[in-house]
């Protein structure tokens, strides 16, 4: 308590003044000592919490907000500054290091304390956070980002580069910080572009500046023509070092996701166009050297003219260009990579078509996936897949009976491929009978195959074919007799198994009788079982006989919940028989972390029971 003693004592001085200048009362003091001196105490006991650091700075903070408005409302006259007008911020920090003694690796507290010296306007202390955060943590991207932001924001843009370049170093591999170093190299020149435009410089093609100042008579100003470092200049405005940094970033870290990120940024940035225009004419030329044959790099680069959300002509025009070299792409790449290509056209097209153009250009995008499934002796599935959609995505559909035909053919083409499976199933719901659905549903889940089967199987469950509870029952009792067939199945099998016992066990008449049956004609896992245990209540009876059959397949989980209940129940001999009896038929260590465990339920039984006596005395 001594360490709580001299915290209360460092407070007196700054707690007086607050007092004689009328900021708080003495009735406010002496809540604020009351408040900070129970702080106080949760930080020196054995093992602290960072929570308990936060929430100590958060009243620090209040108290200050609190400070500052009634500082502005009763309009002191100026005078020099007492202890009160800095203390609350000093003990905010200091409330900071502390935590930061104990969490030297939270990178969150870090960053937390660097924002609240930003918003107390302490360049000083953030620079040494920022170096001190750096040191300990230097593979943390976010760290760098945060120190170069502050040093442009205090106008040293080579300290910012020099932090951002040694980050680089040791994180080559971050996207995020590839994208900040191009974003400050894009700021730089925008800053000298801005600074000429006021000065009214400018140069022309061969590096010479015009003539352009005026005097205050307003005469022009006539510079030297041939003043050093004219062409260097136009290449810095000709974004020659953001060009640089492009080329490293894709020699550093060729993958589709920097160049994605950095065709966002160099697209939405404040810069002129034709800038803007030559900088991603070299982003897409280092992106074709560094990805030649990678479909999603081709349609990057395809969709260039679309990055930044034309309309009117230039939409056309950068559909049509996309397209082209889309469709071309798919043309051009046969055997196993046309999948990659056919792929990333027909999410083109879906894509496109989502979103809010002109039906005329939706038609043209749609015409022109037909034409190249009609140019195709084998279209990959992709693309038959995305023109039923786009078929039966028309408000009416046109020619029902001839997109039914044209989705079946499809499938007899290609009887395995899911998502070509998934877009027939709702062609069929769309505009079939409900007996075809049926069908068409067994078909798809005897043919599909892949690591997305599953999707087929559930497709009826999700997009609710059936019409009402007891149909709802039939399906789900026939999907479970077909996944038993398939041991492939057998998370579809748990997911449907989990569904019918939902769809089934509220009204059940006998719901001991129903987890026999679930027991006895399927295949439940311990999964399955500690669901059902959660969701059947209080029952006692259904509650041990769902215990009897889970612990045959997790006898850890199932004697901990059951034995937790019955102690609950006040039953504690029988838990502490039940959990005995498990941890007997364990190895070591799972013994180990049942008793573990078991020790946690058994702490907060007894704490709530000291909560119930507490609150009735």
């Amino acid at each position: 308590m001594e360490k709580v003693q001299f915290q209360q004592e460092q407070m007196l001085a700054e707690l007086k003044d607050l007092v004689e200048k009328g900021l708080f009362t003495q009735s406010e003091v002496k809540q604020i000592l009351k408040k900070r001196t129970a702080f106080e105490t949760t930080l020196v006991r054995r093992v602290a919490k960072k929570g308990d650091f936060l929430r100590y700075a958060a009243y620090e903070m209040g108290l200050e907000t609190l400070r500052k408005k009634r500082v502005e409302r009763m309009n002191f006259p100026a005078s020099a500054p007492s202890v009160s007008d800095y203390a609350l911020v000093r003990r905010q920090f200091h409330i900071f290091e502390r935590a930061l003694k104990k969490f030297k690796a939270d990178v969150g507290l870090w960053v937390q304390y660097i924002q609240v010296a930003k918003r107390e306007k302490a360049p000083a202390l953030v620079g040494r956070i920022t170096a001190r955060a750096l040191q300990l943590h230097p593979n943390t991207p976010a760290l760098y980002i945060l120190a170069a932001s502050h040093e442009l924001e205090h106008l040293s843009p080579s300290s910012a580069r020099t932090l951002l370049q040694r980050g680089l170093r040791l994180n080559a591999e971050s996207v995020t910080m590839w994208r900040e170093y191009v974003k400050m190299e894009l700021g730089f020149v925008e800053s000298f572009r801005r600074r000429w435009d006021l000065l009214g410089i400018k140069l022309d093609n061969k590096g010479k500046e015009k003539e352009a100042l005026l005097l205050e008579g307003g005469e022009p100003m006539q510079l030297d023509d041939e003043m050093d470092g004219d062409a260097a200049r136009l290449e810095i405005m000709n974004g020659a070092i953001v060009k640089s940094v492009i080329s490293s970033a894709a020699k550093a870290l060729p993958r589709i996701e920097l160049f994605r990120s950095l065709q966002n940024l160099i697209a939405t940035y404040p810069s002129p166009e034709p800038l803007r225009a030559a900088l991603l004419a070299h982003l897409h030329l280092e992106l074709k050297a560094a990805l030649p044959a990678n479909a999603e790099a081709i349609t990057l680069h395809a969709t260039r003219a679309l990055a930044a959300d034309p309309s009117g002509t230039d939409l056309v025009e950068g559909l049509k260009l996309a397209n082209e070299e889309l469709v071309d792409a798919v043309a051009t790449h046969p055997g196993e990579a046309n999948l990659g290509f056919s792929d990333a056209y027909a999410a083109f097209v879906l894509d496109w078509c989502a979103k809010p153009i002109d039906d005329h250009l939706k038609s043209y995008l749609t015409t022109s996936l037909q034409a190249l499934i009609h140019r195709q002796s084998e279209p990959a599935p992709s693309l038959l897949a995305a023109h039923i959609r786009r078929l039966i995505s028309t408000k009416p559909v046109t020619s029902p009976d001839k997109c039914l035909r044209l989705a079946r053919r499809y499938t007899t083409k290609q009887p395995r491929d899911v998502q070509l499976w998934l877009a027939r199933l709702d062609a069929e719901q769309a505009l079939a009978s409900v007996n075809d659905v049926y069908a068409a549903w067994a078909r798809a889940r005897a043919s599909a195959e892949g690591a997305q089967k599953e999707e087929v199987w559930l497709w009826g469950l999700k997009a609710d074919i059936s019409t009402s509870a007891e149909e709802t029952w039939t399906i789900l009792q026939t999907l479970l007799k077909e996944s038993l067939r398939d041991s492939a199945l057998r998370d579809v099998h748990e997911v449907l198994l989990l569904r019918y016992a939902d769809a089934v066990l509220p009204s059940a008449t006998d719901p001991v009788a129903l987890v026999y049956r679930i027991a006895r004609d399927y295949l439940p896992s311990a999964t399955v079982w500690s669901t059902l245990f959660r969701a059947v209540g209080d029952t006692e009876d259904v509650l041990s006989t769902i215990y009897g059959f889970w612990k045959d397949v997790d006898v850890l989980e199932a004697a901990l919940a059951w034995s937790a209940w019955l102690l609950q129940a006040g039953r504690g001999r029988e838990a502490k028989d039940i959990v005995v009896r498990a941890r007997a038929t364990l190895k070591k260590e799972d013994a180990d972390a049942m008793n573990t465990r078991w020790l946690h339920v058994v702490t907060a039984y007894t704490q709530d029971e000291r909560n119930t006596e507490s609150n009735g005395t």
